[in-house]
């Protein structure tokens, strides 16, 4: 399988934080975001990535993601396309007959990307999203019907499931991708009103980084898991 990466954010709300770099450029322990989302595809087999970018920095992502075991492909976008647009442009640079992989660019994330791809083909829908659940920022207070406090739970995890941003898309979901906006919006809800979208659950890590907390939050993580996820060069040794 192929894999497209989006990574068409300009990074505005990290602020002083993004250097000028695109988002999914902002370096994370000395590797550039997007390096761990390639990383995490070359060990699940994947060695061509389609990189969905601004207009411009095509050559930035081919340089700063090199070395990494896989082939990577910038498709520029020439105008703001939205993240529906942008993986409509993008997969027409695919090679590859069938499904891909679809990531998000500006995330830390251990996926089962193999286990994602065997649950598709499983159920053969036309298209598999990744879902986790979040954890509430604030603590919660347990109430009784006439008001007394039982207990409290501190941060717990909502029982409700999002979408984090990795999927499996085969044929036909490539084909609805919208030509700009938000397939999340559109694209999803339709093939999910037909019975042919699949939801995969992953309890696993999942930080997205659009603020400067979220960056330290990564940085932290990635800080006291040396061993997590460091891109590999091309000698298969650890960068």
């Amino acid at each position: 399988m192929e894999a497209i990466l989006l990574a068409g954010g300009k990074g505005e709300r990290l602020g002083e934080a993004a250097h000028g770099r695109p988002k999914a450029l902002v370096p994370v322990a000395g590797h550039p975001l997007a390096a761990y989302q390639v990383a995490l595809l070359a060990a699940a087999g994947v060695q061509r990535v389609v990189v969905s970018c601004a207009e411009g920095q095509g050559v930035r992502f081919e340089r700063e993601l090199a070395g990494l075991g896989v082939e990577i492909v910038p498709v520029e976008e020439p105008e703001p396309l939205g993240r529906g647009g942008g993986l409509r442009l993008a997969a027409g640079a695919l090679t590859e007959p069938g499904a891909c992989f679809a990531l998000n660019g500006d995330e830390l994330l251990d996926a089962d990307l193999p286990g994602l791809a065997r649950s598709h083909d499983e159920w053969d829908g036309a298209a598999t999203i990744t879902v986790t659940r979040v954890r509430l920022p604030f603590g919660v207070v347990e109430l009784s019907e006439d008001d007394v406090v039982t207990g409290f739970r501190e941060a717990p995890l909502l029982d409700d499931w999002v979408s984090c941003g990795v999927y499996v898309l085969g044929p036909e979901a490539l084909a609805r991708l919208p030509e700009r906006g938000d397939h999340e919006a559109t694209t999803f809800p339709e093939l999910a009103a037909e019975g042919k979208l699949r939801a995969f659950r992953h309890h696993g890590l999942w930080i997205t980084v659009n603020t400067p907390k979220d960056l330290r939050l990564a940085e932290q993580y990635v800080g006291e898991h040396p061993e997590w996820l460091r891109p590999q060069t091309k000698e298969g040794t650890r960068a």
